[in-house]
């Protein structure tokens, strides 16, 4: 489906990507500590929410 070499630009890009993000991230860490405190209560919401949203699917598919 893919050739050899873009399956290894692929691999390469993923890399410089990840390196590069976590790069961002420790550069901005002073930021993120200040600005988005409690950022961690919204995506456990988030994430009861998709889970309730599951759960309503698999109820109403039975």
């Amino acid at each position: 489906m893919f050739s050899q070499g873009q399956l290894v630009f692929a691999g390469c890009f993923f890399v410089a990507f990840v390196i590069a993000a976590i790069y961002a991230y420790r550069k901005d860490l002073g930021v993120h500590k200040e600005f988005y405190k409690g950022n961690y209560k919204i995506l456990i919401g988030f994430l009861i929410f998709i889970g309730i949203l599951f759960m309503i699917k698999i109820f109403f598919k039975r």
